[in-house]
């Protein structure tokens, strides 16, 4: 939401996303895809997250030992509010 706003900041000082300024977020919400232009971000796996600490949770409580967690990488979701440095 925060590189939402700044895209809206950045339009009312006047400068184009992404020719003057490009704009990035993290987190891949819904809105992002749908904005004007769509949000470039980083899409991380928070129900993996969630999952593995429900796992750990559930296995503490039952004295289990811990499950192992490899966390999913984040993801560049490249879409039209970057652009690559101009000359």
């Amino acid at each position: 939401m925060l590189a939402l706003a700044g895209a809206g900041v950045a339009r009312k000082l006047g400068l184009d996303v992404p020719r003057d300024v490009s704009i990035t977020g993290f987190d891949d919400s819904p809105v992002s895809a749908v904005s004007s232009p769509p949000l470039t971000t980083v899409r991380v796996d928070y129900a993996g997250f969630g999952e593995a600490a429900a796992d750990l949770l559930l296995a503490e409580i039952e004295g289990a030992p811990r499950p192992t967690f490899e966390p999913a990488p984040p993801e560049l979701i490249v879409r039209r509010s970057t652009a690559p440095p101009s000359a």
